[in-house]
C-alpha cells in the first residue's frame, strides 16, 4: 500500500480556501482550513456552512451529509497544525513574494512524503517548487471560482514534479468530482491565458471609447453566449486579479499584445477592485449593479 492523500491542509481561509475546504470535506478528507488571522477562519466556515445549505436545499445531497462535511473541518491559525497531513494546498493571495514566505514557514512542519500544493492562477510553478525543500512533492492544483460550483482544476506539473505526485494528485481530483486539464507550465497556464486577454480586451474596448460597459456586456452575453458579460467576469475576479495575471502575462511571454489597459491600472490604483470593494466597472452599493462609466 503505497502513500494516500487522507488529511488535507488548506492555507487561506479566503474565497478559494473556502471553497476548496468545502469540496475537499464533501468527498470524505479530512480537512485543516489555516490562516493568520482567527477572524477570517471563522468567516471562512460560515461561508462553507451557508454554501452547503444552499446545495442542501437544492436537492444535491442530504442534511446528514452536510453535517458529515462540516464536521470534518477544522480551524486552525497555526502552522504547526499541519504536521500530520498528506496534501498541502496554498490558496493566498497572487503574489508570488506571499507564496514564497507561505513555503518557507510551512515546510518544516510537512512530513517528507506529504504533496505541496499552490492554487496559484498564473506564477510559475517550477519557480515556486524551487523555493521549497520539496519541488518533486509540488504541484500546481488550480481551482476555478466559485469551487463549489465549477467543474473544472488545472494541474499544472513543474519540471521537477514526479510522477507519483501528479498521479496522486489526478486520484484527489477525481475523488472531489472535479475534472482535470493537464497544462504546461507557462504564465497563467490555459485557461486565464485565454480569459484575461479577453477580459483585457473588453477593458480596451471600454477605454477606446468602443462601447459603455453595459453595452459591452450585453454584446458578449448575447452576441457569444456567454453566462456573464467580460466586465462583470472582471468585477467578479477582483480587478486586482485581473492586473496581477496580465502583468504576470506580459512579463512572463515579453509580448505587447498582453499589455494590461490603462484603464484597468487605473481602476486599481483607486482601490475600485470590483464586487469585493463594492465598486468596479460597476457600482455595487445600490439595489441593483449600476455601470461606473
Amino acid at each position: 500500500m503505497g502513500f494516500e492523500i487522507k488529511r488535507v491542509g488548506i492555507i487561506g481561509a479566503g474565497q478559494m480556501g473556502n471553497g476548496i475546504a468545502h469540496v475537499c470535506a464533501l468527498a470524505g478528507y479530512d480537512v485543516i482550513l489555516n490562516d493568520l488571522v482567527a477572524d477570517r477562519i471563522k468567516s471562512g466556515l460560515a461561508t462553507i456552512n451557508g454554501n452547503m445549505t444552499r446545495q442542501v436545499s437544492k436537492g444535491l445531497y442530504s442534511d446528514a451529509e452536510k453535517q458529515a462535511a462540516l464536521a470534518r473541518i477544522g480551524g486552525s491559525d497555526n502552522m504547526g497544525d499541519l504536521g500530520d497531513v498528506d496534501l498541502v494546498i496554498e490558496a493566498a493571495v497572487e503574489k508570488e513574494e506571499i507564496k514564497r514566505k507561505i513555503f518557507a514557514a510551512v515546510c518544516p512542519y510537512l512530513k517528507p512524503e506529504a504533496i505541496l500544493a499552490t492554487n496559484t492562477s498564473s506564477i510559475s510553478i517550477t519557480r515556486l517548487a524551487a523555493t521549497t525543500d520539496r519541488p518533486e512533492r509540488f504541484i500546481g492544483i488550480h481551482f476555478m471560482n466559485p469551487v463549489p460550483i465549477m467543474q473544472l482544476v488545472e494541474l499544472v506539473r513543474g519540471i521537477a514534479t514526479e510522477d507519483e505526485t501528479f498521479e496522486l494528485s489526478k486520484g484527489f481530483v477525481t475523488r472531489l468530482n472535479k475534472t482535470y486539464a493537464v497544462s504546461e507550465d507557462f504564465p497563467a497556464f490555459m485557461v486565464n491565458r485565454i480569459l484575461l486577454p479577453m477580459i483585457n480586451e473588453a477593458i480596451y474596448t471600454l477605454y477606446e471609447g468602443v462601447g459603455s460597459v453595459d453595452a459591452i456586456d450585453t454584446a458578449m452575453r448575447l452576441g457569444a453566449n456567454h453566462p456573464m458579460g467580460p466586465l462583470q467576469l472582471a468585477d467578479f475576479i477582483g480587478l486586482d486579479t485581473c492586473l496581477s495575471i496580465m502583468q504576470v502575462l506580459h512579463e512572463g511571454l515579453a509580448d505587447s499584445k498582453y499589455r494590461p489597459c490603462p484603464l484597468l491600472v487605473k481602476y486599481v490604483e483607486a482601490g475600485w477592485l470590483g464586487r469585493k470593494t463594492q465598486r468596479g466597472f460597476y457600482d455595487y452599493r445600490g439595489e441593483k449593479p449600476i455601470p461606473t462609466r
